[in-house]
């Protein structure tokens, strides 16, 4: 989702790269460790890890903290500088993965309407709605899964959905500044109207970007009011007092909505815009200025300056290369040695998880250069980190 954003910077290889701003230390943290816990939660599907850390709403308001400070600049310049660094990925996801589509036989009469077939392929080019994508597709001859194009497509929401937040910033930040307090609200009251009924959503494609603004709108809005200052106007105490009543007030109403595994805060839009609003504020609260690496996270600067620098191909390949190592680590059922002395390892998630983040490496160094050409730098197999990476986040 991500998410997936910042200056277009240009430097030579030899170049030494400069140390990252105090606080984007802490965001390039978050950003990391909401990229991890995306990927397992993707393959576990286990309920509470949004609870303990939920990474979309952390991934928008970072996304909307780097906005805001872009938006220094020309808002049009910024909004187009924001689409030409995201789009080319997409567009490399969408060459693959369509061809593939058709190659197993998707074509125009999928949706019923040739004609519509083909305005709809217009949405693999600029994202402003969901892309089409062929269900019911068989596996790969046991490479990849079966229906692995709706494991494909399935990132491309947060994609629409950072899109449309992308556009509106200006408009959000000029509304953030005359009416702050209204401005942050308008999302979660948005959601409650139509959770509660008040409001209906209008047709799908209509729904689902609504949906997706009243859901995680106010941390995006609440990213770009730190960055101008807001938080710190308030008295210390106020965002610790309030935060996590909020937080807990999303749990709540979630816990009294059957939530649990296949109904978690994924399923519940309002419980999920209470708890990450809840949450996202005391992490932008604390914020404390790394001038170096905590002594406890030295030793992960690597993956996290990794992490951060192909943000964008990682969360678009990561359910694709999760299917993929599900589909290669089954056949192993058919051992029967495995299968009668260790079966608990057969049905174990870690093994997998290694697997996938194997496959997720490999489309970095097969598909990562696509960012790098987005951000209009040489194109590399391998991001060495250093100031191109975090670049990458900041334009």
């Amino acid at each position: 989702m991500s998410t997936l954003t910042q200056t277009s910077t240009e430097e030579t290889p030899a170049a030494p790269a400069p140390a990252a701003p105090a606080r984007d230390r802490y965001f390039d943290f978050l950003r990391a460790l909401a990229i991890f816990r995306v990927v397992l939660y993707h393959l576990s599907g286990w309920a509470w890890l949004p609870l303990v850390f939920p990474s979309m709403g952390v991934m928008f308001a970072l996304a909307g903290n780097l906005m805001a400070r872009s938006l220094k600049r020309p808002a049009l310049q910024v909004v187009k500088g924001r689409l030409r660094r995201l789009l080319p990925p997409i567009w490399l996801l969408g060459v693959i993965g369509v061809t593939g589509m058709v190659a197993q036989g998707w074509g125009p009469d999928a949706e019923g309407h040739p004609a519509w077939w083909w305005l709809h392929l217009t949405f693999w080019i600029l994202p402003i709605s969901d892309p089409p994508y062929a269900e019911g597709l068989p596996g790969v001859h046991g490479f990849i899964g079966a229906d692995w194009a709706v494991e494909l497509a399935g990132p491309l929401w947060y994609v629409r959905a950072y899109l449309w937040y992308v556009v509106l910033s200006p408009v959000l930040l000029r509304a953030l500044r005359a009416v702050p307090v209204v401005t942050l609200l308008f999302p979660v009251v948005l959601s409650a109207a139509f959770e509660l009924g008040y409001l209906s959503l209008p047709g799908e494609r209509f729904a689902s970007g609504l949906t997706d603004f009243s859901t995680f709108g106010a941390c995006w809005i609440l990213g770009m009011a730190h960055q101008e200052g807001v938080l710190r106007r308030l008295p210390r105490y106020i965002v610790p007092s309030v935060a996590p009543a909020v937080a807990l007030t999303g749990l709540w109403y979630a816990l009294h909505h059957d939530f649990g595994q296949g109904n978690d805060l994924d399923s519940m839009p309002f419980a999920q815009a209470l708890y990450s609003l809840g949450t996202v504020a005391l992490l932008l609260h604390l914020s404390p200025s790394w001038s170096e690496w905590p002594r406890r996270l030295r030793r992960w600067n690597g993956v996290i300056t990794f992490l951060n620098s192909r943000a964008v191909t990682i969360y678009l390949w990561h359910n694709t290369c999760i299917l993929v190592a599900a589909t290669q680590w089954d056949r192993l059922w058919s051992v029967v040695v495995l299968e009668q002395n260790v079966p608990w390892l057969l049905e174990s998630v870690w093994p997998v998880l290694v697997l996938t983040w194997v496959l997720i490496v490999g489309c970095v160094v097969a598909f990562g250069w696509a960012e790098d050409l987005a951000a209009r730098r040489r194109p590399r197999l391998w991001p060495n980190g250093g100031r191109a990476g975090r670049s990458a986040h900041r334009h």
